[in-house]
């Protein structure tokens, strides 16, 4: 998985629109093997995205958990303390 696609689910706040759009793009760049589509592509990848960010919005608002809801900035701390142990060798 691209390790700019963030988990955006069971947060508080919830994830904003700007967020979903932003995982919707890495993942159609990803799949579609290009971060800048020709002029030719450029209707379809943002088709795409659009889409993409379309059923992310509709995921996250139909999953249900139990768990108390995440604080980004702890997870974002999480984060930093696992990329300073990858990166520190």
């Amino acid at each position: 998985m691209c390790r700019n696609i963030r988990t955006l689910h069971n947060f508080e706040p919830p994830a904003s629109e700007d967020e979903i759009r932003a995982a919707a793009l890495q993942y159609v760049r990803k799949v579609s093997g290009s971060t800048k589509p020709s002029q030719a592509n450029a209707e379809a990848f943002d088709r795409a995205i659009e889409e993409v960010a379309s059923a992310t919005q509709k995921l996250l608002g139909e999953l249900v958990t139990t768990a108390p809801p995440k604080d980004r900035e702890t997870e974002a701390a999480k984060g930093r303390e696992r990329a300073a142990a990858r990166y520190a060798a």
